[in-house]
């Protein structure tokens, strides 16, 4: 069986995006990166997160799930930045447990995203990246010089790295793959690249 669909998961800042192009170069993968730069409410969600959170998730939502539908048209392998599941999971209910995001406005994307979930395979694998040291993630997000980035809160990133744990650690599918980026530096040290590679080479061999 070939892995079609392939999600990379994890905090902002862990190196997602730049793992899933090596990922892709190694491997001739198709990537879908998420949608950053042509994004018209990070700037302002950064600026204000309670006047814009459910503007953003609903965008990702939107986002998220026209990437699915482009992959279930293609033969291709395609690596995807980020999973449904984390808009939901992850992110909203951070926001609507943190009192950003009113519930009126919680339950109304939950409604949605539990509509979308019907149409919505889950992915053949899912790498989650984990980084437990916050510092680490702040310098990562330092290092990219996003202007709306600047206004990002350590408690935040805390708390984001929180809900990944739970929704990670009740992610009832053999497909999950978990790899900890804590103490490795992948981007400068080839020796962690390539153990990463191996790691999900054998994961790949496993499942297909």
């Amino acid at each position: 069986m070939k892995l079609k669909h392939i999600v990379i998961s994890g905090n902002i800042g862990v190196g997602k995006t730049t793992l899933a192009e090596k990922l892709a170069k190694k491997y001739n993968w198709k990537i879908l990166l998420e949608e950053v730069d042509n994004n018209p409410y990070l700037d302002d969600f950064y600026k204000s997160m309670k006047n814009w959170s459910f503007h953003l998730q609903i965008f990702f939502l939107n986002s998220r799930f026209k990437q699915i539908q482009n992959i279930s048209k293609t033969n291709s392998t395609i690596i995807q930045d980020r999973s449904i599941y984390e808009d939901y999971e992850v992110f909203t209910k951070n926001l609507f447990d943190s009192g950003i995001l009113l519930k009126r406005e919680f339950e109304n994307y939950k409604r949605l995203y539990n509509t979308i979930l019907e149409y919505v395979k889950v992915p053949d694998l899912l790498i989650y990246i984990r980084n437990k040291n916050i510092n680490n993630i702040v310098n990562n997000i330092k290092k990219r010089n996003r202007k709306f980035e600047k206004n990002i809160n350590t408690e935040y990133l805390k708390n984001l790295n929180n809900y990944y744990e739970n929704w990670i650690k009740h992610y009832a599918n053999k497909n999950l793959l978990i790899i900890d980026v804590t103490n490795k530096d992948f981007i400068k040290n080839s020796k962690d690249l390539k153990n990463i590679y191996n790691i999900i080479e054998t994961k790949i061999n496993e499942l297909t």
